[in-house]
């Protein structure tokens, strides 16, 4: 049982060291496609650690929506990107300076208030069930409306790349997609 908890902890610690240098990749790579994959990465090991601290639904959520988002964010990336630019190399960072030496502010900051803040004493014990409560704390009574929103949003995001696309593989290849050789505006390819 013993060996199974080092295990566990070597893990933990291992996705955390993941999730931050995936996280410092963001700004270091040079295209915006890879900074929004590394994000992803980062944002996975994170969700993989809080499945770890027995918080499954809330480790799957933060997973799901993750890679849900970041997938999303780099296909409307090319797709709306003249030129492809998400692609191509450029700086993640402005103002360079300003901003390294405002995260090492803010950092120091935070850092000082966690060890300067009086704490409370924990007050009564925690309850039963610590998803509910969380779920119960982070939405309380808009849990119908994102309930709704969320299939909106899915709806959206299909819909916007579906009118997006101005040929599709019907205009190519037929209502039946059986149409040969393929209507393409602009013939040659892969194969041809």
């Amino acid at each position: 049982m013993e060996v199974l908890t080092v295990l566990v902890d070597i893990a933990f610690v291992a996705l955390g060291v993941v999730a931050v240098l995936s996280g410092g990749a963001v700004f270091v790579v040079d295209s915006m496609a890879r900074a929004t994959y590394a994000l992803a990465v980062s944002f996975v090991a994170v969700g993989v650690q809080v499945l770890f601290l027995q918080q499954s639904y809330v480790g799957v959520v933060v997973i799901l929506m993750m890679v849900m988002e970041m997938a999303v964010m780099a296909v409307y990336m090319v797709m709306f990107m003249g030129m492809n630019p998400a692609l191509m190399p450029m700086s993640m960072v402005h103002s360079n300076r300003t901003a390294v030496a405002t995260a090492v502010l803010t950092f120091l900051l935070l850092a000082a208030g966690i060890l300067v803040v009086d704490w409370p004493a924990r007050r009564g014990s925690p309850p039963r069930d610590v998803t509910e409560a969380l779920g119960e704390a982070l939405m309380g009574p808009q849990m119908l409306v994102m309930a709704v929103i969320s299939p909106v949003m899915v709806a959206t995001i299909v819909a916007g790349v579906v009118l997006a696309a101005p040929r599709t593989r019907y205009d190519r290849f037929g209502d039946d997609l059986r149409q040969r050789p393929p209507d393409d505006p602009q013939p040659g390819g892969v194969g041809r």
